[in-house]
């Protein structure tokens, strides 16, 4: 066998012994090792002793072999009395670098040489890369990260799959599909250009995907124009239950369904301090009046009258009542039952903690343009709901308080994969269930 780097790619003769055979114009991709000493194989027939040792390269050709190295995950190829490394076959190159790099093989003292015309790193840092900086997904999303994409949301879809085997309102569920109701898909907004559906999860970035689809439909050019009002008022989307049946089909069946979810509890906390601690002239009236009449004995007539001042164990004992005097507000409705996961299988479910990166992942799939990335400012200016920020509105509750709580959402943190936060507490009683 006999390789030979003319003007063209290198060409491989398998009639003979593998001997590296260099001719007066080099190819491409030696053009690095011009004017430098090469290294010559000892003769295929003499067996090389083992303290024999090649002589000492250039530095600068020592720098290329260390980068070479480290594209390869770290590991140093061993070469054989031939010439060749072990994996240094023409398909196993192929296999690793694509069709594409076949030229980019090279024996001896090239060896395995990645793409110039881009950085190759290890995937450990690519991940770490992607959470400092999510404009870094958009430069890097290549096959290997797409592949481990789609390993990730095929264990977050299976979790979701076991948890709806399990519970459903408590109960086992019942073999076979369950029909949609048009209550299912009322959350979830429709992006026709880009085949994307999004259910919307409020205190987990809805506010700024519904900026990115306005982008997406071409009703707006940037998300950084587009006002709080803007996106959930004048946003122009339609949401998937204004079709009809057979085009909620097809669109479930064809179209790209996502879901981005948050930690239950720092969810309900953000909500509360969004909607009924700071000033608002919709939620305080309706939620907070109603509140404060059931459950603070002795109100003052003024707050009874404006409805602010509602504290957080307040809420959570109007949340919890069975009877409460008014239902359910999608700001802290369970995702079990707000975007249906059991009956809508999502090909994408995100995280709110890693929201940059999983966003801009997700724009990269459907065929986002290169320029749009997902926004990462905060409409209210306050503090962020983090996890200690939340300890501390939890910390007003009692004890059992905080079990019942869990339970109302254990739900979703079976399905999603949070951990719950107290240890008690492994049924649920007294949640809104599933679906």
């Amino acid at each position: 066998m006999q390789v030979t780097c003319d003007q063209g790619p290198c060409t491989l003769n398998t009639s003979t012994r593998p001997i590296v055979t260099y001719v007066s114009k080099p190819s491409p991709g030696h053009r690095l090792m011009d004017g430098l000493p090469r290294r010559q194989a000892p003769p295929p027939d003499t067996p090389r002793p083992e303290d024999q040792k090649w002589e000492a390269e250039p530095p600068a050709l020592g720098q290329q072999r260390r980068r070479r190295r480290n594209a390869l995950g770290g590991t140093r190829p061993r070469l054989r009395s031939q010439g060749m490394s072990q994996r240094g076959d023409p398909k196993s190159a192929t296999r690793r670098w694509g069709a594409q790099n076949q030229e980019a093989l090279q024996f001896g003292p090239c060896r395995l040489k990645a793409p110039e015309q881009e950085e190759v790193v290890p995937l450990a840092s690519r991940r770490s890369r992607a959470q400092e900086n999510p404009q870094s997904v958009r430069r890097r999303f290549g096959p290997r990260e797409r592949r481990r994409l789609w390993a990730m949301q095929q264990e977050r879809r299976q979790l979701v799959e076991e948890a709806c085997l399990r519970y459903r309102g408590g109960d086992e569920v019942a073999p076979g599909p369950r029909p949609l109701a048009p209550h299912h898909v009322s959350r979830i907004y429709v992006e026709e250009r880009h085949r994307l559906l999004y259910c919307e999860v409020p205190k987990a970035g809805c506010s700024n995907w519904k900026r990115v689809l306005m982008v997406l439909s071409g009703s707006a050019r940037s998300p950084d124009q587009i006002g709080h009002r803007a996106a959930h008022y004048g946003n122009a989307l339609r949401r998937l239950d204004s079709f009809d049946g057979a085009g909620v089909a097809r669109r479930l069946r064809t179209y790209t369904k996502a879901l981005f979810v948050r930690e239950p509890l720092e969810r309900l906390v953000s909500a509360f301090r969004d909607k009924l601690e700071q000033p608002n002239a919709y939620y305080q009236p309706l939620f907070g009046r109603a509140i404060i009449a059931r459950y603070r004995p002795n109100a003052t007539l003024q707050a009874l009258r404006s409805g602010s001042g509602v504290t957080f164990p307040e809420f959570v004992r109007y949340l919890l009542d069975p009877r409460r005097p008014l239902g359910l507000d999608i700001h802290w409705e369970p995702v079990g039952r707000l975007c249906s996961p059991c009956l809508v299988r999502y090909d994408f479910i995100g995280r709110f903690e890693s929201l940059g990166a999983e966003a801009e992942a997700l724009l990269r799939l459907v065929g986002a343009p290169a320029n749009l990335t997902f926004p990462t400012f905060k409409d209210r200016r306050q503090e962020r709901t983090g996890p200690r920020l939340s300890r501390r509105y939890l910390a007003q509750l009692s004890a059992g308080d905080r079990r019942r709580l869990q339970n109302f959402y254990l739900a979703d943190y079976t399905m999603f994969n949070y951990a719950p936060p107290f240890r008690r507490g492994s049924e649920i009683r007294g949640g809104p269930g599933l679906v």
